[in-house]
């Protein structure tokens, strides 16, 4: 039971982000989803802050929880367990983004350990059975291609207006492969239990 419910911690993790950074869009005054970055909304000074903080910390100890359950269930499976270990670049990531936020150098020196987690869905892609997990290599391939569209805030003459959106592109894939992950996580672990 209880790795079940770290399993299902994917489908919440995504939900608390995103409605931090939304209510906290809401909060600030001329804040652009377009233009500006997400950190911004928790940057030094501003109201939203700690309400950010908060969430960002929350989000990568629950991410520790929901490895813990991805990582057990694929040992039973019999699943290589390095993609969901890669996972740990973004509770790791998070945690710093969180605690030392803008503008502090160690807000972005420990945010950039995430740039290796589109690692996980490309080794998902290449090392997980689909014979086990139906539809994995479709759906970790399309997650990472929408992942990578977040490294185009690397190259500023494409959309050069638009940062804020570029970066959101690699929220909503880490979202999207975490909640792909629960969902056909709890199902393994539902398959196993009933071959038992």
């Amino acid at each position: 039971m209880r790795d079940k419910i770290f399993v299902s911690l994917g489908f919440f993790i995504p939900l608390l982000f995103w409605a931090t950074i939304i209510s906290c869009g809401l909060a600030t005054d001329n804040y652009s989803w377009l233009i500006n970055t997400v950190s911004e909304l928790g940057a030094i000074g501003t109201k939203t802050q700690a309400v950010f903080t908060a969430a960002l910390v929350t989000c990568s100890i629950l991410s520790v929880l929901f490895i813990a359950g991805l990582f057990r269930t694929a040992a039973k499976a019999g699943l290589s367990t390095i993609p969901i270990l890669l996972i740990l670049t973004y509770s790791f990531a998070i945690f710093g983004a969180g605690i030392f936020p803008l503008p502090l150098a160690l807000h972005g020196q420990l945010g950039s350990p995430s740039m290796l987690l589109p690692l996980s869905p490309m080794l998902a892609l290449i090392l997980w059975n689909a014979e086990i997990i139906p539809g994995i290599k479709f759906y970790s391939g399309l997650i990472l291609a929408i992942m990578l569209l977040g490294f185009l805030t690397m190259v500023p003459d494409i959309l050069p207006d638009w940062f804020g959106l570029k970066q959101r592109f690699f929220h909503l894939g880490w979202s999207l492969w975490f909640i792909c992950l629960s969902l056909n996580f709890l199902k393994l672990r539902y398959s196993l239990r009933n071959s038992a």
